[in-house]
This record gives structure tokens, sequence and C-alpha cells, in this order.
């Protein structure tokens, strides 16, 4: 892997990540296919509406179909077609959302699987070695991500196993000396002091890249927005810099601003499928009765598929029939207008207009339909 930064304006950085198929321009945002899949979208919608990069997960990908079955077919880019890079969350992720069905110890966590509530076992060890079975261009340490809420103390705790469990990574990384780039997992909640001790840790390692885990967790927007102000300066500036799970269009822009490269996250697609459609005059539901004969695209500023193609009224009456063309329609505005969203602010900081762009966004998004 290698990183340069071409622009700076302010903290806001523009960049180029070359990696073993294909560059990625940065800021970024990555469309989230947990299962080797972006829910509803095909790899040709991916790439018409310029996609580089996006994320899988272990965890998931674990449970099925293996990654013993998709390094026997080829890796995760040959099984689902996908030219582009491909970064794999370590499954760490899952430490936080499945409370209920796991338990934790310094080896590892144990996981009572969602799928038949079969034990699943998760080592740093074992999250690297599945990373490098599936292909994946960048992998994650393993981390526990505690919620926002967690005391200090349980805070502290966490953070030493998890630099532990980020160390065993590395070594494991470095003995099976595979073709993807590490990065290492910066959490530390609310507590700015316990992060910034936590980053100097990660930061130590000297791996390739590194993120920002445990926000958007339960914390309000601004509370998130803060933490990453504080945090992002703090990480090696030479090395991309990646917010994990983050998040609204608001979040990914106030994040950029403060010096994030990289960014994923499930709400686009998952609004989609709910009838939720991102535009540059803010959120559009579109099953409202008054778009049943709207002639308008979702977005008269949009250039993709959708809104080349098809009315309000149109995707109105598909989401009103429950017909499944409605996903991928709907996800294919809002994956495009992410990915617009960082293709305008990329431009934007080349020409030191950072700020203006963003402030510009965000006024806009605010005036409604």
């Amino acid at each position: 892997m290698r990183y340069t930064i071409t622009h700076t304006d302010g903290a806001a950085r523009r960049g180029k990540l070359e990696l073993l198929r294909g560059t990625v321009d940065t800021p970024q945002f990555m469309p989230v296919g947990t299962v080797a899949s972006v829910k509803a979208i095909a790899p040709d919608d991916l790439a018409a509406m310029g996609a580089q990069i996006i994320l899988a997960n272990t965890y998931h990908l674990l449970l099925r179909p293996g990654p013993e079955l998709v390094a026997e077919l080829g890796g995760l880019h040959r099984f689902m077609s996908w030219n582009g890079a491909v970064l794999t969350d370590s499954g760490g992720y899952q430490v936080f959302s499945l409370a209920g069905q796991r338990k934790i110890s310094e080896e590892g966590a144990v996981f009572r699987s969602h799928l038949d509530g079969k034990k699943i076992a998760l080592t740093p060890e074992r999250a690297v070695q599945i990373q490098t079975q599936l292909g994946s261009d960048i992998l994650m340490t393993f981390d526990e991500c505690p919620p926002s809420q967690s005391d200090r103390a349980y805070h502290e705790k966490s953070l030493a196993r998890t630099t532990r469990w980020a160390r065993r990574c590395k070594e494991e990384w470095q003995r099976l000396a595979g073709p993807g780039d590490l990065f290492g997992i910066v959490q530390g909640g609310p507590f700015k002091d316990l992060r910034a001790r936590h980053l100097q840790e990660i930061a130590g390692l000297d791996l390739p890249g590194n993120a920002l885990g445990g926000f958007s967790v339960g914390e309000e927007p601004k509370e998130m927005w803060e933490g990453v102000q504080h945090a992002a300066p703090l990480l090696p500036a030479d090395k991309p810099r990646y917010l994990m799970g983050v998040g609204t269009p608001e979040d990914l822009l106030r994040c950029a601003l403060a010096g994030i490269d990289l960014f994923d996250c499930v709400l686009p697609t998952r609004v989609a499928r709910n009838g939720l459609l991102f535009t540059r005059r803010g959120r559009l539901q579109i099953k409202a009765a008054r778009y049943a004969k709207d002639p308008r695209p979702a977005d008269d500023k949009c250039t993709c598929y959708t809104c080349r193609t098809f009315s309000r009224a149109y995707l109105r009456h598909l989401f009103a029939a429950q017909e499944l063309l409605a996903f991928r329609l709907n996800s294919i505005h809002n994956l495009a207008f992410y990915l617009d969203l960082m293709r305008g602010l990329r431009s934007a900081i080349e020409r030191g207009g950072a700020k203006a762009y963003v402030d510009a966004m965000l006024a806009d998004f605010t005036m409604g339909e």
C-alpha cells in the first residue's frame, strides 16, 4: 500500500491510496457489502456510480459460506465478481452488536451464531487468518467496541485488552505475509484522554493505516463530531485515517473536515429499503402521497441511473406496490449521492474551498422539499 496526500485544506486531506487492486481517491465512502453483497446492488451498479472500494465482514462470512470456500473459489473479489478493492471488518463490531450472544476473554470472543445458535470463536489470530483467506486488500485488527455509556473503568480494561489483541494481530499478519495491509483500531469511547492514550499505543504498532472505532454507538451526533475533531488530528499524518461505521451525509462532511479519509456505513442502503432518499435539499420520504403524480427525479442535480431514468411518481409506485425494484433503484440513488458528495468534497479540497463546500451542502440539506 502507498498513501499520498496531494492537497490539504485546513485539516481536510485529499489523497490517493494505492492498493493491489487499484487506486482509492480520498476522502472516500465505502459501500457496505457485509456478506459479499451490497444489498440490492450488483457490481456493475457499483462500478457505474464510481465506487472504488467496498467493505465486507469477517464474522458474517465466517458463518456463511465460510472463508475456506471463498479461498477455494479464488478469493472474495472473484467470488463476488468485484474488481475494486475490499476492506474487511475483523468482526470486532459484532463484539458490540451481539452483546447478548457473546462472551469476551483474553483469548478472544465466543459468539452464539445469530443463524443457528452454534458457538463461534474469534481470536485476533483467527480474525487475521480469515481476512487473509478472503483476500482482503485492507484487513482490520480485532478489537472490542464498548457501548458509549460504559463507565471509565470498563473502557480502561477494554483498551488494554484491545491493544494486546492488536499486537497479536500484527504478529499473525506478519507471519502469514499476505498481500493485504493491516489497519489498527483506536477505541476510547467518549473519554478524550483515554482515546489519546490508546491512539499512541496503536500508532506505536506502526501499521499501514489506522481507524477510529467506537463512534456512533449511542452518543449524540454533536458529541461524536467533537470526539472525531479531537482524535483525527492526533492520528499519524502520513497514513490513511478511517472512521468506522459513520454515518449520515452531515457526519461525513464534518468528519472529513477534521481529517478523516475513509468512511463506511450501512445507512444509505438500509434507509433506501425503507423509502428514504437523500437529496441535496434534504431527506425525501418517497412513500409520501404528495409524490404520487410528481414527474421530477428524486434529485434534479443527481446524474445516477435512477434520477436519469425514473420519476418520483414511479419510485413511489414501486415502493407502494412492494416491488423489489424499489430496493435497487433507491439504493443506487443513495449510494451515488454519498459517492458524489465525497467527489465534490475532494474537488473542493483541491481548490481550497472545503469549508465553503461543506457549509453550502449543510445549508442545502436543511431547505427541505
